[in-house]
C-alpha cells in the first residue's frame, strides 16, 4: 500500500515517546537530589522544579507530536475497525487530550502534593487521565479479542493495561523508596500504547487485521518486535 501523509504522521507517535523517554531520563540531571526510584515523574516539571526548563525543552514534541498522530489514527480508522475498537481509540485519543491540556494548565505547584488548588487539579486530570485510560484499553481488548480479527492490537491493550494495573497497586501498596519505579509502569504504558497506535497507523493498521491464521500469526510476531522497542527501551535507559 502506497503510503499518505497522514500514514507518516504515525511516526510523530513514536517521537512523541521517543521525546517523553527523554525527558524522564535527562531531566533529574538539573534536579539535585532528585530519586527516580520515589520520586514521581510529574515532579520534574511542577512549577518550582529546578528541571522544568529541560524538561519542558526535552519534551517539547511529546504533546503536540503524540496528539496529532493520535487525532490522525482516530480520522484513519473511521468506519474500518469494528465498534469496540473504534471507541476505545477515540477514548485514548480523548485521554491524550486531556492529559495535554489539563497537565498544562494544571502543574504541580511544588514537588510532591501540597495541596493548593493547583494541586488538587492536577489530581483531577490524573484521575481522568487513568480512567479513560482503562476504559479505553478495555474496549480495545473486547474489540480485538473479537473473532481473533485483531490480536496483536488486542494484545498491546492487555499489556499496557497490565502494566497500569502493576503500576497503580505498586504505588499503593510498595514502600515509598520504590514509589518511582511502579508509577513510570503506568506513565509508559500510555505513551507507549500511544506509540504503538501511531506505527499501526504508519502501515495503514495493514497485516494487523484479517481472519487468516497466518497473518494473525505474523501480527503476533510483530507485536512481539515492537514490544521490544517500545516497552524496554525506556526500561534500559533509566537503569543506565
Amino acid at each position: 500500500m502506497k503510503k499518505t501523509l497522514i500514514n507518516w504522521m504515525g511516526l510523530l507517535g513514536f517521537i512523541s515517546f521517543i521525546s517523553y523517554t527523554a525527558a524522564v531520563v535527562f531531566a533529574p540531571f538539573a534536579y539535585p537530589g532528585y530519586d527516580w526510584k520515589s520520586q514521581a515523574v510529574s515532579d520534574l516539571s511542577a512549577a518550582n522544579s529546578p528541571s522544568l526548563m529541560l524538561w519542558n525543552q526535552l519534551s517539547s514534541l511529546y504533546v503536540i507530536c503524540g496528539i496529532v498522530s493520535i487525532t490522525m489514527v482516530c480520522i484513519f480508522i473511521s468506519g474500518k475497525l469494528n465498534k469496540p475498537i473504534s471507541i476505545g481509540i477515540y477514548l485514548f485519543a480523548a485521554m491524550n487530550w486531556v492529559s495535554g491540556v489539563g497537565y498544562a494548565a494544571f502543574p504541580l505547584s511544588s514537588s510532591g502534593f501540597a495541596g493548593t488548588f493547583q494541586d488538587i487539579m492536577h489530581m483531577v486530570v490524573t484521575a481522568l487521565v487513568v480512567l479513560l485510560s482503562i476504559i479505553a484499553l478495555i474496549m480495545i481488548m473486547i474489540g480485538g479479542y473479537r473473532k481473533k480479527q485483531y490480536p496483536s492490537l488486542a494484545l498491546w491493550a492487555t499489556t499496557a493495561l497490565t502494566l497500569m494495573f502493576v503500576g497503580a497497586i505498586g504505588t499503593g501498596v510498595a514502600p515509598e523508596g520504590v514509589f518511582g519505579i511502579f508509577e513510570r509502569f503506568s506513565v509508559f504504558a500510555a505513551t507507549g500504547f500511544n506509540a504503538v497506535l501511531g506505527i499501526y497507523l504508519f502501515n495503514g493498521f495493514g497485516g494487523f487485521v484479517s481472519n487468516n491464521p497466518n497473518t494473525n500469526i505474523r501480527s503476533i510476531n510483530v507485536f512481539i518486535d515492537l514490544t521490544r522497542t517500545i516497552l524496554i527501551l525506556p526500561i534500559v535507559l533509566v537503569i543506565f
